[in-house]
């Protein structure tokens, strides 16, 4: 059941990402967006990530996503106009988007090598440790974090103004 779980959660994430990609609407993609995450948040369940799933929910797919949607109703985004590609982009885009893929996947492989399988329900950590790290040894890149969010909102601001 869990192989089950996992790849039907797995094949959601990346068709919600596809869609996320393909969508001309920013609410469309934003909404694409809260699949992706949710989709993770269940993966993480499976693999017994109990916090790191409800912090997924509650950060990322609530938080942030109330965020980019404020921010897009901020500046009235419309629909994307459709452009004319160009004949080396629609002919080559996909072959050698798959090349790159290859040669991913292979630096992976011979960097990582076969690694041992996950087995789901065995995660080996804490809350306790995991707030640990995270207020003590990964502070100040959780703070970046935030002021970063803090001044993308305030610069959609500043470029949604309107001169009276």
């Amino acid at each position: 059941m869990d192989i089950f779980l996992f790849l039907t959660f797995a094949l959601l994430a990346v068709g919600c990402a596809i869609n996320l990609l393909v969508q001309r609407h920013p609410i469309s993609s934003a909404l694409s967006l809260i699949g992706v995450l949710g989709s993770l948040a269940v993966l993480y369940l499976l693999l017994g990530a109990e916090f790191i799933a409800a912090i997924q929910v509650i950060v990322y797919a609530g938080a942030i996503m109330v965020l980019f949607v404020f921010v897009i109703m901020l500046l009235n985004a419309g629909e994307e106009e459709r452009t004319k590609r160009s004949r080396l982009a629609r002919f080559l885009g996909f072959p050698l988007f798959a090349v790159l893929l290859a040669q991913i996947g292979h630096v992976v492989y011979r960097h990582f090598g076969a690694a041992p399988p996950v087995e789901f329900g065995r995660f080996m950590g804490s809350t306790e440790t995991l707030g640990r790290a995270l207020f003590r040894d990964y502070v100040l890149p959780f703070e970046v974090t935030s002021v970063l969010i803090l001044v993308a909102i305030v610069g959609a601001v500043v470029l949604a103004h309107k001169e009276i």
